[in-house]
């Protein structure tokens, strides 16, 4: 069954930053979610297992936590990010084209980017909801959209994580802390997203490309040139008296 389109709201809201009604949201999702997908609706189950159970809204410690694990997942020491260029091409000039065509379809769509750039993932499915173009949605979703989830949902293997730690150790000279169950609690709703662009677009099997970047690459090229600006921003010191 194709999923209609306003469900594609109804996923961006699962990847947008919590607030207190989230277990609310994912709730209802699952419930709608459950009618057009059971693949989808399953994992949004696995992402409402790991949240508080018997309430809609968090209180401010249990929000706390979640919003932590959110920024652990997606900014800080993350495993993945929702800017799903940066996913495929780094920094390179290929994400700069793809960012320009976004805007522009982004603003004929109205759709408000906020202060995210526009390939924020849950951007870009609110485009899709609304989106009239029924060509050009079919060739993002097929050759960014889910290159990039796959791509995403890869990071979140025990051997990448393994070659991220190790990354992040070396420039930060420490990790943050996160229980194995929940290092992969915000995969569930990428796995949610992928399932139902898989029926709704009749996406074939996944076959990953060689590719130039990847987002362990990208990060550890990121980290070296922090590490050079820091040491080139260093102020001499003077040995010696001076005159």
């Amino acid at each position: 069954m194709v999923a209609p389109r306003p469900l594609y709201e109804v996923l961006a809201a699962l990847l947008d930053y919590p607030d207190s009604g989230y277990p609310g949201r994912v709730r209802v999702a699952s419930e709608i979610v459950a009618r057009h997908n059971p693949a989808a609706a399953a994992a949004i189950e696995a992402l409402a297992a790991g949240l508080p159970r018997g309430r809609d809204a968090l209180d401010e410690h249990q929000l706390d936590e979640l919003q932590e694990l959110y920024t652990r997942t997606f900014d800080v020491q993350a495993a993945t990010t929702l800017g799903i260029g940066y996913v495929l091409f780094g920094d390179d000039y290929k994400r700069g084209e793809l960012l320009v065509h976004l805007n522009r379809e982004m603003r004929a769509a109205g759709v408000d980017c906020g202060s995210e750039l526009p390939d924020h993932l849950p951007t870009i499915l609110r485009l899709l909801a609304r989106w009239d173009d029924a060509e050009l949605a079919r060739e993002l979703v097929a050759e960014i959209v889910r290159p990039a989830l796959e791509r995403m949902l890869a990071e979140f293997e025990e051997q990448r994580a393994a070659e991220r730690d190790r990354l992040y150790e070396k420039h930060y000279k420490t990790l943050i802390e996160v229980p194995a169950t929940d290092r992969t609690l915000f995969s569930q709703p990428l796995r949610a997203t992928l399932e139902i662009l898989r029926t709704d677009f009749e996406l074939g099997d996944w076959r990953a490309p060689e590719v130039e970047s990847d987002f362990v690459r990208s990060l550890g090229r990121e980290l070296e040139l922090e590490a050079e600006e820091a040491t080139q921003e260093e102020p001499l010191v003077q040995i010696g008296r001076s005159s």
